[in-house]
Formats: C-alpha cells, sequence, structure tokens
C-alpha cells in the first residue's frame, strides 16, 4: 500500500527549522558557556600572574629597605668619623698654632711681669698676671700689638697687689688678647 504524508510539507520544514534552531541555540549556549569559562580562567591566571608579581616586588622592596638602612648607617657612621678626622686634623693644627701662641707668650713677655693663668675662649685669650710696675703692663701690650700672633690688647683690671705698704708697686693684672694668624710666611718664625 502506499503510504501518503498526509502533513504539509510546511510543517515539516517549520519543525525542521525550529530543530535547526534549538541546535544552534544549545551550540550556541555550549559556546558561549565555553567562552565565559574560558576567559574567566584567563583573568584569573592574569591575576593569579600580577599577585606572584606584587609579592616580587613586595620582598624586593623590604630587601632594597634593608639595604637603605645599611647604608644609612654606614653613612651616619661615615660621618661620624669625618667629624673626628676633623677633630683630630684640627687638633693636629692647633698644636701648631698653640706652640706658636706659647711661644710668642714667652717672645713678648718684659722682665718683671709674671703671668699667673692663660684662659682661652674661641680667639679670645684672657692673661692674669702679676707685674712689678704699671709701665711694664704698656710694654707687654705694645709687644703683643707688634707680634705677628696676638692683636687687640685691651687690658680690662690693674689693681695694687699689696696696698698697705705705698712703696711695693706690685700689681695684679687681667688682659685680653686676640688671637690671629700672620698674613704672610716671612713673619712666621
Amino acid at each position: 500500500m502506499i503510504r501518503i504524508n498526509l502533513l504539509p510539507w510546511r510543517e515539516q520544514l517549520r519543525e525542521e527549522r525550529k530543530r535547526q534552531f534549538l541546535m544552534a541555540v544549545a551550540v550556541t549556549t555550549v559556546i558561549a558557556i565555553i567562552g565565559v569559562f574560558l576567559a574567566s580562567r584567563y583573568l584569573e591566571m592574569q591575576i593569579d600572574n600580577q599577585n606572584i608579581r606584587n609579592n616580587y616586588l613586595s620582598q624586593q622592596i623590604t630587601v632594597m629597605d634593608e639595604r637603605l638602612k645599611v647604608i644609612e648607617d654606614l653613612r651616619t657612621k661615615r660621618g661620624e668619623l669625618l667629624a673626628r678626622m676633623k677633630i683630630i686634623q684640627d687638633l693636629q693644627s692647633n698644636r701648631q698654632i698653640l706652640a706658636r701662641l706659647l711661644d710668642q707668650f714667652v717672645r713678648t713677655l718684659p722682665d718683671g711681669v709674671f703671668y699667673t693663668s692663660l684662659n682661652k675662649t674661641d680667639k679670645k685669650i684672657t692673661i692674669n698676671g702679676i707685674t712689678v710696675s704699671n709701665n711694664r703692663v704698656s710694654t707687654l701690650m705694645r709687644n703683643f700689638e707688634t707680634s705677628p700672633w696676638l692683636t687687640s690688647p685691651n687690658l680690662t683690671v690693674i689693681s695694687q697687689l699689696n696696698q698697705k705698704e705705698p712703696l711695693d708697686k706690685t700689681s695684679t693684672f687681667t688682659l685680653q688678647v686676640m688671637e690671629s694668624e700672620p698674613k704672610d710666611e716671612g713673619s712666621i718664625k
């Protein structure tokens, strides 16, 4: 017997298109889900890689911070050593100057004048002494003015030592003088 398909051909075509459409939607959905999954995995890998880089940078920053602390400690020690070296150099240079100053004190000292104490503050030197005559202190001050190492003598106090005896002219004095360095090398003796 011959079978006759009573369904209209349009109905079959519609069913075929509907099936193809559903298949396309299913394939597209599967591809979209796979794409989203792959994109999510890719972004997670990128985030993990960036976290690894950030951790590495953090470790390197802590290493560099420790090195900077060591460098700062070395700079501090270097500064302290330079300060000590400067003090030593100043002492070495002052040693010669002090020797020359003491030599000038001896050279400028006239007879009848005696030093009892010398005090030096920066460039200012205070001299306390005893003299048999006030004229000898004047001579000492003139000698200081001609000295290349000592300038600006200033007599601050002079008083008679023994006031009960008028014939005893012994006096105590306080004199201030400024330290200076000679202008030319020829005057250094």
